[in-house]
């Protein structure tokens, strides 16, 4: 496993992979994951943060076959994808591994080598525009946590890195060990990689109308409520046509779209922290049936309830019945 790292780059990206394959060795990995950072002669990898690893090896140095490759991202990402010879190296060093990854903005680097053409890929939510926009040939979806096409993954933002890195121990070694390593970890789970990278609340900012900030927070903690344009601009004292202007001016989005997406939300919280059945989680979070539930469910993580709660339970080793949580 060789990871590779620039003038800052972000130390998370390449720790959550190391520190992960370590715990996967210290609970049995067999064979044992040999865990190598790797830089441009060797160079130190200084982080944003000022802190730095050393001990690399240097890039152009290695000729050996590799079993999987790994980029890390930050904020160095853009200087990283223009470095020629780093890309270079990169391309060279793809055709020696059986899988090819990259973490976070790290896509960058791999996209600018080519290795992502015809692909899907992810990145972190904030520079998947300009990543689509900087590689046409390559299908963006800032959606997921990861994705994987083929021999190459791409990871979502910074600690994705750890569910990339799990999923790449239970291809080698199967579940148990998985599961191992994630509870020695203290994440609860290994999410799925189709899971959503980003939950509306953090990635929306708060709306500056106040009036706007207060609908918004009645909708989420009210999901089972009354959320019609209608009652929503009662309860505003607003007209219904003021508040949709409001909603797409500052959210993006009509009312209704917001409520049907913050329901969702809701249901997904649901279905990882309880038990409940799926009738029940949808009167909870509004929704008028089952069917209507795994239909916004559906179109907003691509996976149906059902499917969602039972492989989260698989992740945690937990039988049927009981809540992730």
């Amino acid at each position: 496993m060789v990871i590779i790292g620039f003038e800052q780059a972000a130390l998370l990206d390449i720790a959550c992979v190391s520190d992960t394959l370590d715990v996967a060795n210290q609970h049995g990995a067999d064979p044992r994951y040999d865990v190598r950072l790797a830089s441009l002669r060797g160079r130190p990898v200084r982080g944003s943060s000022g802190l730095a690893l050393i001990g690399g090896t240097p890039v152009e140095r290695l000729r050996d076959p590799i079993g999987t490759l790994v980029v890390a991202g930050g904020l160095g990402h853009l200087e990283a994808a223009g470095n020629t010879e780093l890309v270079h190296h990169v391309r060279r060093l793809a055709d020696l591994s059986g899988r090819v990854a990259s973490v976070c903005t790290g896509a960058s680097v791999l996209a600018a080598a080519g290795l992502l053409d015809g692909r899907q890929a992810t990145t972190h939510w904030a520079t998947a525009s300009d990543l689509a926009d900087e590689y046409p040939a390559v299908t963006v979806d800032p959606r997921p946590l990861f994705i994987v096409d083929g021999p190459v993954s791409t990871s979502a933002g910074m600690t994705s890195a750890l569910d990339l890195t799990l999923a790449f121990v239970e291809a080698d070694h199967g579940p148990e060990l998985a599961r191992s390593v994630a509870r020695f970890l203290v994440t609860y789970l290994q999410r799925p990689g189709n899971q959503s990278q980003v939950s509306m609340y953090v990635k929306d900012p708060a709306p500056d109308h106040r009036v706007l900030r207060e609908v918004v927070r009645h909708i989420t903690a009210h999901p089972d409520g009354d959320l019609t344009t209608p009652a929503l601009a009662a309860r505003a004292g607003l007209s219904e046509r003021h508040l949709s202007r409001l909603f797409l001016d500052q959210l993006g989005r009509s009312p209704a779209r917001f409520v049907r997406a913050a329901r969702t939300e809701a249901a997904a919280r649901l279905l990882e922290g309880t038990a409940l059945p799926l009738a029940a989680v949808a009167r909870r979070c509004g929704f008028g049936s089952t069917e209507t539930l795994r239909q916004a469910f559906q179109d907003r993580y691509d996976i149906s309830p059902s499917v969602y709660r039972l492989t989260l339970r698989r992740r945690a080793g937990l039988p049927r019945g009981t809540a992730p949580g």
